[in-house]
């Protein structure tokens, strides 16, 4: 069984990804992981803090290239959806160049990025998410999201601008407001925003509940990289989007 190094860019208070990431692809059934981390100092979730941070991404790159990671994940999805419509292709593309001026030719992709592939392999054009965020960049989170060409009908901001805090919230909360939500015609629904926020434990439980599609941007992260990686996507008990390839490894 080949085991795949992932590299993590993530903010400094940041620590459910580095749960949430291994724990989902330790289900695969097929491959290995390890996984490599580097962090970017961050401690509230606010415009200038998340500024700050993102000028630390080059640091990050040079000591994940070092590690000769195969895939890297810049985690955190608000960093690059605050900074408005197509930021993750801005970033992915700067950090390839910065890999391969190395001589890494690992494939890059981000939780924004993961967040968009993975609605558009549902063929979601109509969304409803909830999110940590204060409200004036969960707004910003669904202005980016509508600007990829997914609409989004519904949604919640639960206003924690602590990150340390946004790793805490508890899993009952995240489900209150997502039962709050309107779901008629949605054709997916995006429980956690934010790779911060915990949400593997509520993703099948969700999507039981409510009969249609649910992601995270932890689940999205993981189906990017698969496909990044050109494995199977079938992770079991996280979603069906984590079943993509499931049909094909199922022994009759």
């Amino acid at each position: 069984m080949t085991t795949h190094r992932i590299g993590l860019v993530v903010p400094s208070s940041n620590v459910t990804v580095e749960t949430e990431m291994p724990a989902l692809l330790a289900r695969h059934p097929d491959a290995s992981f390890s996984f490599h981390s580097s962090r970017m100092r961050m401690q509230a979730v606010s415009p200038e803090q998340l500024r700050a941070m993102n000028s630390q991404r080059e640091r990050c790159i040079l000591e994940l290239g070092d590690a000769g990671v195969d895939a890297m994940l810049y985690a955190c999805l608000v960093a690059l959806m605050a900074a408005g419509p197509g930021e993750h292709q801005r970033v992915e593309g700067l950090i390839a160049e910065q890999l391969a001026a190395g001589g890494s030719d690992a494939a890059v992709r981000s939780s924004a990025g993961a967040l968009i592939e993975g609605l558009r392999a549902l063929g979601a054009v109509r969304i409803a998410l909830v999110t940590p965020y204060m409200r004036p960049l969960a707004e910003k989170v669904v202005e980016y999201i509508e600007a990829e060409g997914i609409a989004v009908t519904d949604w919640r901001a639960l206003e924690v601008s602590d990150n340390a805090e946004v790793g805490a919230i508890a899993g009952s909360r995240v489900m209150e407001a997502a039962r709050s939500l309107d779901l008629t015609g949605v054709d997916a629904l995006v429980i956690s925003a934010c790779v911060q926020m915990p949400s593997l434990p509520l993703v099948q439980k969700a999507e039981d509940e409510f009969g249609l599609p649910v992601v995270s941007a932890a689940t999205a992260g993981a189906y990017s990289l698969l496909r990044a990686l050109d494995l199977a996507v079938d992770l079991p008990g996280a979603g069906s989007l984590l079943r993509a390839d499931a049909s094909a490894t199922v022994v009759a």
